[in-house]
């Protein structure tokens, strides 16, 4: 794999890929947008299923609306993929009818030798979250559970803690953060990945330097022997940027942070990096792509000999790979800073 040297703003241990490892040029059908895609390995492979926008072109945006499918792609080494001729789901399919209007933003969690999606799910009475099965040759989805309406960015546990399934998961309630984006990093526990209570905040807003607007969850969280290290995302608005992508104007920043959890009681966090572990720098993050300055993990690897890798969208328009040494990224959350 080519690399990038980081900038300064960026964690200096983290190692990008010179060009994003999926993109609509790889998928074998309608393709768009190719981004916030769920990682992990399974059965000896590696698994991801993506996110693949699709129907508009830069030209025909916002008149042409977009339809949104899930795929597939495996790989034997993480960097290289190869993608299935099916998609999982397409939104195309659904009936008017329908409650549920589309699926998007997968995230893995092998628990127990079983693989569980993480989703969004827009329906025509709220945007929901919503934990599925998926069979062993992840082609079809069995929902076992869906959130409260306005509750999404979910990611599930590796395993149980204190016998519990555990979550975390970000509501955007706008009344009473004051009346506008101002959204927060939340946990949630569950006996039986349906009914989830429990409720407690992680992480708020105001305790990331780098953000203004929100935060929540992206991959979901390994386990070391120092805790849980999770990342998470991070938006910033500036009203100076103006137009950065399709859109007309775009004054939103994604970052991707770090944080460490308890490994007992995973609503504590032992430390964070003050600074983002993943900026917008490379072009493809900053110059090309549908709305720019995005930074969006989905999957977060942990190899045996110690490399992390973090598989992340950019600029909702790519999936792209970032790598680093475990202990580094657990030095980022613990080390001192003046």
């Amino acid at each position: 794999m080519k690399i990038l040297k980081p900038k300064l703003h960026s964690a200096e241990c983290i190692i990008k890929a010179e060009k994003p490892v999926l993109t609509k040029d790889d998928i074998p059908y309608d393709a768009s947008l190719i981004f916030n895609a769920g990682v992990a390995k399974y059965k000896g492979k590696y698994i991801m299923v993506f996110r693949n926008d699709y129907g508009p072109t830069e030209k025909t945006y916002p008149k042409v609306r977009f339809k949104t499918s899930l795929g597939l792609a495996t790989s034997d080494d993480g960097i290289n993929w190869k993608v299935s001729e099916k998609t999982i789901f397409d939104n195309k399919n659904l009936l008017p009818e329908d409650e549920i209007k589309r699926l998007y933003d997968p995230r893995i969690t092998v628990i127990d030798g079983k693989p569980y999606l993480c989703m969004a799910m827009d329906t025509h009475h709220g945007v929901r979250g919503c934990i599925a099965e998926i069979d062993d040759n992840f082609e079809k989805i069995n929902i076992i559970s869906a959130s409260a309406p306005d509750n999404r960015n979910m990611v599930l546990f590796p395993e149980k803690i204190n016998g519990k399934y555990v979550r975390l998961e970000r509501p955007f309630p706008v009344y009473s953060r004051g009346g506008k984006d101002r959204f927060d990093l939340w946990l949630s526990t569950s006996p039986d990945l349906v009914f989830w209570g429990e409720t407690e905040l992680v992480l708020a807003v105001e305790d990331v330097p780098y953000a203004n607007d929100k935060i929540g969850p992206a991959a979901p969280p390994i386990k070391t022997d120092k805790g849980w290290l999770t990342v998470f995302h991070a938006v910033d608005i500036d009203n100076k940027r103006r137009k950065n992508g399709w859109e007309r104007t775009w004054k939103k920043r994604y970052c991707a942070g770090i944080m460490l959890l308890d490994l007992n009681d995973p609503t504590k966090v032992i430390g964070m990096s003050k600074l983002p572990l993943i900026a917008p720098e490379t072009y493809y993050e900053t110059q090309s792509g549908f709305r720019q300055h995005v930074i969006f993990p989905g999957g977060m690897i942990l190899e045996d000999d110690g490399e992390v890798k973090i598989y992340y969208g950019a600029s909702d328009t790519v999936e792209c790979l970032a790598t680093a040494k475990v202990e580094d990224l657990i030095a980022l959350c613990t080390e001192k800073r003046k």
